[in-house]
């Protein structure tokens, strides 16, 4: 886990409920249970403020930073992801959008990550289609000063050969399995009784491997996967550690941010 990927979770997980800020101080000990050092830390931070992810701000415990409104916009469409309540109802529609061409090539490669993250997959050269609108999309294509055109459709044909063509199931259900795998010998080697910066570091991990999932599935409506689909299973354990463990995590998180 780098420094980045673990503040955004901290700040998404812990800090969003909490005013969404933190002293530097109270950064770099709430990273340290994960055996991130203070210069990455601080390297991280001053990257994110230059992405418009933070903002310096004065807090009684010293200087901190504030999520930015486009951080907490990401932060609450993430939570809704990672902690879904329920299944997700389907229109029978599909999201098109024909982006116009992104020459420079970081640029380029940026949103195709994003739209990635957003549940979008290209049918054909600048042709993108997702299960549904991301309320997140305005922000992406504002910032990335890029225009689509935008269509809802529905398909004149099979729609889970559609599917099947545009996501590669078995690889993302074989990466379920294997999470859950690790998931589950990670959640065991955490002894009865462990201190709360230790259920901090191995909750944060878990978080971080299932956040990973969103840059892969879709959110695709259960009637277009398959039947026995692992990420139901996986889901299902998810829920029940990250809930189990939060009430100490959540201590480990409240002493420190208190502290000088």
């Amino acid at each position: 886990m780098n420094a980045r990927a673990a503040l955004f979770d901290l700040y998404g997980d812990h800090l969003r409920s909490r005013g969404g800020r933190a002293s530097v101080a109270a950064l770099v000990r709430l990273l340290a249970p994960l055996e991130i050092a203070a210069p990455a830390v601080r390297t991280a931070v001053s990257r994110m403020v230059r992405q418009g992810w933070l903002t310096p701000t004065r807090l009684p415990q010293g200087p901190g930073y504030e999520a930015t409104p486009k951080c907490v916009r990401r932060l609450d469409e993430t939570a809704l992801r990672i902690y879904r309540a329920g299944a997700v109802a389907w229109s029978g529609r599909w999201h098109l959008l024909t982006v116009e061409p992104v020459r420079d090539r970081a640029r380029r490669e940026r949103l195709r990550a994003s739209l990635s993250f957003l549940g979008y997959a290209p049918l054909a050269e600048g042709t993108w289609i997702g299960p549904r609108p991301s309320p997140e999309l305005d922000t992406l294509l504002d910032g990335e000063e890029v225009r689509a055109h935008r269509f809802e459709a529905v398909l004149d044909g099979d729609p889970r050969a559609l599917v099947a063509r545009t996501w590669d199931l078995g690889a993302i259900a074989a990466a379920y399995e294997e999470w859950l795998a690790r998931a589950v010998e990670l959640v065991d080697s955490l002894p009865d009784g462990a201190a709360d910066d230790r259920v901090f570091a191995v909750r944060s991990r878990l978080l971080h491997g299932w956040r990973n999932f969103l840059f892969r599935d879709p959110g695709l409506p259960a009637e277009l996967l398959p039947a026995g689909w692992p990420g139901e299973k996986a889901r299902a354990y998810f829920e029940q550690e990250a809930a189990r463990l939060l009430p100490a995590a959540s201590a480990f998180v409240e002493r420190h941010l208190t502290e000088p």
